[in-house]
């Protein structure tokens, strides 16, 4: 990564009927290069709906205490809403343990395992290393010794992908981690159920009026 960035968490407020704080994103044709890497890069694993009519972008690292907090909310939001696709951004801001650890979960990919490896991580309650970090992808069942190999053989399409995810964080003026993209909407911070309901909304809302 071309630049370490100190995560901190930027709380956004929610008011009855809107959200407050949220900038609009990529509001142009979806022919636009650049939407269209943060919404539809084929390197980058996703979850949910992949026909949901909201796509929500996490930036996210495996180290930071709020992405491990929201991750069961979303995944719960998702699974009740049904209707939306969430794409997952590494974004290892934390240091050389969580660039090692972005590393090994997209490589995991290739094994068809990403899911599970990103779940072991994310989950972690305790302060990463290479040794962790393989330990607890072994539990999730992820062949260790095909990720390391795959991990150098794919690094150039890894290291690609990770500073693709980096350039669009910092083009956005993200500060840290979590981060998220919901619809059009940059939402720089944490936040919680309420807050993603409302925010998905108003995606929902922005898009009825574009129609």
């Amino acid at each position: 990564m071309k630049k370490m960035i100190i995560s901190v968490a930027i709380a956004t407020s929610v008011a009855i009927g809107s959200l407050v704080g949220l900038s609009t994103f990529a509001s142009g044709e979806s022919a636009d290069p650049f939407r269209e890497s943060v919404l539809r890069d084929p390197d980058v694993p996703s979850m949910g709906n992949p026909q949901g009519d909201i796509t929500i972008v996490e930036y996210f690292d495996y180290q930071c205490p709020y992405c491990k907090k929201v991750a069961p909310e979303l995944a719960r939001i998702a699974k009740e809403d049904g209707k939306l696709r969430i794409v997952m951004k590494d974004w290892p801001i934390f240091g050389a343990a969580s660039q090692y650890a972005a590393k090994m979960v997209l490589a995991a990919k290739y094994q068809n395992k990403y899911h599970e490896a990103y779940a072991a991580l994310i989950g972690a309650t305790t302060k990463l290393s290479e040794q962790i970090v393989q330990d607890l992808l072994s539990k999730a069942g992820v062949d260790i010794d095909q990720a390391v190999k795959d991990m150098t053989t794919y690094q150039p399409a890894i290291e690609a992908l990770l500073a693709r995810n980096n350039e669009q964080a910092e083009a956005f003026g993200f500060q840290g981690t979590p981060a998220f993209i919901v619809g059009t909407f940059r939402v720089p911070g944490v936040l919680d159920a309420a807050g993603f309901k409302q925010a998905i909304a108003d995606a929902r809302a922005a898009a009825r009026k574009k129609k």
